[in-house]
């Protein structure tokens, strides 16, 4: 009778011999976090519960605790580390501003009849949060989780608004360097002073041709910007005298999210003495 050869098993050691993949690191690096999530452990443990050896398990969490996203004490083993929670409050404060003012922007866009954007700063663009489209025949081309121009849009220069004169120019200089401005520095740090002045950003097809937008920004308790919110349309039903008459529905609109989230209009440092305290 001809014997069957046995399948061989495949030992962790054997894997490393063959240099897992980085999708296999990168796996076995969040397999290693959700096990440290459920408490402290110690080496030994985390490694058989993980299924690999410890060289390959010490390995991985050793970069993870060089990154924050673990730490380690001799006789508690690894917990949780500071990134895990600096990540998590980043992420609840997006999901919560973002169900905060949804129903804001349902009021304005409904009001108007135009498309509302919810945005914040990302490095040096603007990253559309939610977005709400208005009921005219007209559909702009922005998604949720696009990153936008802060120079050009209204929603990023409303960002923008407490930043010095010296932050304008050097967003300016970033941005022409990517692509040509239909306006120059001068007159870009001209309006965004006029911008200021009304609390109110405009995008006048600086954009997008043909797109034009009201915006304003979104403050927190402290009165510090975190988000704006824009308005816009197609330029036939945004001249320049329609934009004027909707300046005071963004800006209430704004004002009133930033309230939800703590801020008030007598509590909050003066704009002013935060551009001069940078």
């Amino acid at each position: 009778m001809r014997s069957t050869p046995s399948t061989p098993v495949l030992t962790d050691t054997d894997a490393e011999a063959k240099s897992p993949s980085g999708s296999q690191t990168l796996f076995r690096g969040l397999d290693v976090l959700e096990l440290v999530s459920e408490g402290s452990i110690s080496l030994s443990d985390l490694a058989a519960r993980a299924g690999l050896t410890k060289t390959t398990t010490h390995r991985l969490a050793s970069a993870l605790v060089e990154r924050g996203y673990l730490s380690f004490a001799p006789r508690e083993g690894y917990n949780l580390g500071p990134k895990l929670l600096e990540l998590g409050y980043l992420a609840s404060q997006k999901i919560n501003l973002a169900r905060i003012a949804r129903p804001h922007l349902e009021n304005l866009s409904n009001l108007t009849g135009d498309t509302v954007h919810l945005g914040i700063r990302e490095g040096e663009r603007a990253l559309y949060l939610d977005k709400i489209n208005g009921t005219r025949r007209v559909e702009l081309q922005s998604r949720v989780g696009e990153r936008q121009s802060l120079r050009s849009t209204g929603l990023g220069k409303a960002l923008l608004l407490d930043e010095t004169e010296a932050t304008w120019r050097r967003c300016w200089e970033i941005e022409e360097s990517l692509a040509h401005s239909r306006v120059g520095m001068e007159e870009f740090v001209g309006r965004m002073r006029d911008y200021l002045a009304r609390g109110r950003t405009f995008d006048l097809e600086e954009n997008e041709d043909r797109v034009r937008c009201v915006a304003a920004p979104v403050r927190d308790a402290s009165g510090r910007i975190i988000a704006a919110i824009s308005l816009s349309s197609v330029a036939q039903y945004m001249d320049d005298s329609r934009m004027g008459q909707l300046s005071g529905d963004v800006v209430a609109t704004a004002n009133a999210i930033s309230r939800d989230l703590g801020w008030s209009e007598h509590s909050a440092e003066p704009p002013e003495r935060r551009r001069r305290a940078k």
